[in-house]
């Protein structure tokens, strides 16, 4: 089976936590694209749907689903959203895509956060995966040179804007053995907006794709 099927398989089986009346979060991602696709039948259900991204927004709207400004709703019910990098303790690695500062918002206003993936992001340790940090632009030097100092290679995202004007620092060559130490102490920085670790707020529910199942890891 293609990582393309795996990635639809996950995606469709998130569908199963959407109940009536919900307030539904929509994270961003070659994997969430999927799920958007799907969503257009049930959104009839739906009271309202947030986006964490300009680029899934896009395809909600194309769809038909009316999106909601995220200032505007208070709790969110459910939050549907991939990953770069899991691990069998739920802690991931996220903004490949450049949105990780409104995903790591939507995640933390989330009751529920369920994480779809395919089987090849489920790792022993978080760091593979060049860890993202959204810095603002007149800090992106000095933020470079701790995250040196941190024992990364830092490498600026060049020609990429997040949604919120600021720049990508990518650190490769990461050992993340506390992952969440290492997000206390990066998000700590002066200039960093936030970091591509999710271990303070984990998925409730990890939906992993295989060849043969989806397994659900909580």
């Amino acid at each position: 089976m293609s990582q393309n099927e795996k990635k639809k398989r996950a995606a469709l089986a998130a569908l199963e936590f959407i109940e009536d009346g919900m307030t539904l979060g929509v994270g961003t991602g070659t994997t969430v694209d999927h799920f958007i696709g799907a969503l257009a039948a049930h959104s009839h259900r739906l009271q309202s749907v947030v986006s964490s991204s300009d680029r899934s927004t896009t395809r909600l709207r194309e769809l038909g689903i009316e999106v909601t400004d995220m200032a505007a709703v208070g709790d969110i019910d459910l939050y549907v959203d991939g990953a770069d990098e899991a691990t069998k303790r739920l802690e991931l690695i996220k903004g490949g895509g450049g949105a990780l500062t409104r995903e790591k918002i939507l995640a933390g206003a989330a009751r529920r956060f369920i994480c779809i993936i395919d089987d090849s992001k489920l790792v022993g340790q978080l760091g593979r995966f060049p860890l993202p940090v959204e810095v603002l632009p007149i800090a992106r030097a000095f933020v470079s040179r701790q995250l040196l100092k941190a024992g990364g290679q830092p490498i600026w995202r060049e020609q990429f804007v997040t949604d919120n004007g600021n720049h990508i620092v990518d650190v490769h060559d990461l050992r993340i053995s506390n992952p969440a130490e290492l997000e206390t102490r990066i998000n700590q920085i002066p200039g960093v907006v936030t970091v591509g670790l999710f271990v303070h707020r984990r998925p409730d529910v990890l939906l992993v794709a295989s060849d043969t199942e989806v397994r659900t890891m909580r």
